[in-house]
């Protein structure tokens, strides 16, 4: 689980200019200046404007040009698909690419991680959540004094301090420009010339300037002349005009435009872009043919309307980790939405768009233990806003909670192993809200009640895991599930065990897994809780017995190709192998170890791999490149959880480290490598930890530690007590 903080490389996560940013250097300039003098400005205007694009060409300049005022970067938060007012923290903390385990409120969390940083926040799309937006960016902006904001939206926020900035339709001359431009990457023959320049100025300025109708009038110059364009527009939309008394004509104008393109549309074109509107974000090609195909649009008919839309700049395709997927511009949505409804057809598709994404997940799980566990994690964060329409769409209809339940449960390889524990929470905290339904239902609640208590768990919130394990435990006695009870005792073990009852996680892990081989279970869960007892048995001593556990899973994950339950093996033959002096055994161990959790985002695993090699790397000599990796570990116990942060078990090779290191430094030079640790991002943290220790170098002279004057065969504590370096 967690991602880069904030203190990083790259400068943020603003995403490259796809095509040449066009005129709008006024704006631009005017813009810049505003940021220097106010530390939240807003720029306003009707959908289709361009207040995206001019934001994030601002964004790109201040990154380039204000380095020292925001050394901690420009970051991009798009906030069109967030509609639960509950998800606008998390949807921002996922922006800024934090991580945090525990139960404290996200706000807090983004609060605390913004406090001491110089950054710049691009907040795009908040129309729907203005009011909870305005209010978040209140308390950041005062709690965070180095904070600036720059807010793309159809209102301003409305907060004291704030400059709007309107932003009206380009100049005419930029308008031709940007739909000549549009015009030539659609079809390269294009050119303005004599004959078509006062045309296609007319067009223009039919179309008020506004860029996203340009755009539009532009994939029809493919296929239609100028003159053609605008004799459509005028004679057969000259009704789509009028709107609304008192409307602004550039509503009207890009309402035009997109009514324009749906009349021009064929039937089954049109049917297909008002089903599209039930999709959130991103979607693939398989979601669409299986929500909005039927009898009145063939299945083998999808791909060439998706084809046409493409071409008519109504969709836009992507390449993404989780392959080719398409989005729709939320203007060109919200128009199809406003179709889909007038046919009476909305709630239908909502379901089927459900359907999909609950066998979406279902599949996920099962994918999950298997080689592909890595693109099954980014298919899932590609799907994330969609799976949260399905999961309310179910808790929309009381009668299909359980169905709720069920997609929350199924999902706890994404809340548990890829960094969204205070999602998961989320979702199966209100999933579970319904007490009374149907018996047959019984064993989805059991699911999500269990995972309930292992997202709490690992959030360090023992009060709630316990409730919910001991309500599924007993749940799944009067039922008769074996399934669910062996997956509570599981995870009962596994709470004992971050809570440092060793002989209690013990007792328990090996009776779930006694559990779990009878009723015939084998999945990354099983190996996880035959780890876990590898780690308990390692805390109380009994090595052999962790190297067989551990060694086992290690072999079925090999042979699987499961790797994410891998790496937890691996930490803890890494530990034996520190224990028995085989230093460079548990440095292999290791960096195979940091690799994983990386990949998965899994901070537990990573900042436990990351402190038992800074153990290596003291025990190997190099005391001051122990103390740096040391540094750069401890800022990620914060988002973990206190229940773990407490851990004597857990935390003795920090301790340890930190001992041994700081005797061989000096308590100041301990300090100062120490500081040098805490400024990494976390991807130059992971390049260090990979490392050849052989071949790595320093900006700071490391005096200490290069000789092997460390402590030889150090063994790791295995009580919470003994935190003392042993001979």
């Amino acid at each position: 689980m967690g991602r880069r903080p904030l203190r990083s490389t790259a400068g943020g996560n603003l995403p490259s200019e796809l095509g040449r940013f066009i005129g709008r250097g006024g704006e631009l300039a005017q813009l810049g200046r505003l940021l220097e003098s106010s530390r939240l400005v807003t720029v306003t205007g009707v959908g289709g404007v361009g207040k995206s694009r001019l934001a994030l060409a601002a964004a790109r300049a201040a990154a380039e040009g204000s380095q020292e005022r925001y050394c901690d970067g420009v970051w991009l938060a798009e906030l069109a698909t967030v509609r639960d007012p509950a998800l606008l923290e998390l949807a921002l903390a996922e922006a800024l690419e934090l991580t945090d385990h525990t139960t404290r409120p996200p706000r807090t969390v983004l609060a605390e991680h913004l406090a001491g940083r110089r950054l710049l926040l691009v907040l795009d799309g908040f129309e729907q959540l203005v009011d909870e937006c305005a209010d978040l960016v209140r308390e950041l902006l005062r709690r965070c004094p180095g904070l600036r904001v720059l807010a793309a939206g159809r209102r301003p926020l409305a907060l004291d301090g704030e400059l709007a900035f309107p932003l009206a339709p380009p100049a005419a001359e930029e308008a031709l420009a940007l739909l000549a431009a549009r015009a030539s990457a659609a079809d390269p023959a294009f050119a303005v010339t004599a004959e078509n320049r006062a045309t296609l100025a007319e067009l223009c300025a039919r179309l008020d300037g506004i860029p996203l109708a340009l755009e539009l009038a532009a994939g029809r110059l493919r296929t239609l002349s100028p003159a053609q364009v605008l004799a459509r527009l005028e004679d057969r939309f000259a009704l789509l005009t009028g709107g609304a008394r008192g409307g602004l004509a550039r509503h009207r104008a890009l309402r035009t435009a997109i009514g324009w393109s749906h009349e021009l549309c064929t039937p089954a074109e049109r049917l297909l872009w008002a089903r599209l509107s039930v999709f959130a974000g991103q979607f693939d090609l398989d979601a669409v043919e299986y929500v909005c195909a039927g009898p009145d649009l063939p299945v083998e008919d999808v791909l060439d309307l998706v084809g046409e839309l493409l071409a008519q700049s109504l969709l836009v395709r992507e390449e993404t980790p989780a392959g080719v997927r398409f989005r729709m511009l939320e203007t060109v949505r919200v128009y199809g939405a406003g179709w889909l409804e007038s046919l009476g057809d909305a709630g239908r598709l909502r379901r089927r768009h459900r359907d999909w994404y609950v066998g979406l997940a279902t599949w996920c799980e099962l994918d999950w233990f298997s080689p592909r566990q890595q693109e099954v994690a980014a298919l899932v964060e590609a799907e994330l806003p969609n799976i949260r329409l399905a999961l309310e769409c179910c808790l929309d209809e009381p009668d299909e909670a359980h169905l709720g339940q069920y997609l929350a449960g199924t999902l706890w390889f994404y809340w548990a192993g890829c960094g969204r524990l205070t999602e998961g929470r989320h979702w199966l905290d209100r999933t579970l809200e319904p007490v009374d339904q149907a018996a047959e239902y019984e064993s989805s609640r059991l699911k999500a009640l269990w995972v309930l208590g292992y997202v709490a768990a690992l959030q360090g919130d023992a009060t709630a895991s316990m409730s919910a394990l001991y309500e599924c435990r007993d749940g799944a006695a009067q039922s008769g599930n074996p399934v669910a009870a062996a997956y509570a005792v599981h995870r009962m073990g596994c709470l004992a065990l971050v809570s440092d009852d060793m002989a209690r996680a013990r007792e328990l892990l090996g009776t779930a897994l006694e559990q779990y081989r009878a009723a015939g279970e084998l999945n990354s869960n099983v190996l996880m809780c035959q780890v876990e007892l590898g780690m308990a048995l390692a805390f109380l001593g009994d090595l052999p017995g962790a190297l067989a556990l551990c060694g086992e899973v290690r072999e079925i994950c090999k042979e699987r190709g499961e790797r994410w339950t891998k790496a937890y093996a691996l930490y803890v033959l890494a530990y034996a192998a520190l224990d028995a002096g085989r230093r460079q055994e548990a440095r292999q161990l290791l960096t195979e170890c940091v690799a994983i959790n990386h990949v998965f985002h899994d901070l537990v695993g990573l900042v436990l791999a990351l402190e038992l090699l800074a153990l290596v790397t003291v025990a190997e000599g190099d005391a001051a490149e122990a103390a740096v990796l040391q540094g750069a570990a401890e800022p990620m116990w914060g988002g973990v959880g206190l229940q773990l942060f407490g851990s004597g078990y857990f935390n003795a090779p920090r301790l340890m480290c930190r001992e041994q290191a700081g005797e061989l430094l000096g308590a100041e030079r301990y300090a100062a490598y120490e500081a040098e640790g805490r400024e990494l991002s976390r991807e130059a943290l992971v390049g260090r930890a990979l490392s050849d220790p052989r071949e790595r170098g320093g900006g700071v002279p490391r005096q200490a530690g290069r000789g092997g004057g460390g402590p030889r065969g150090s063994r790791v504590s295995t009580g919470a007590a003994a935190e003392q370096p042993q001979p």
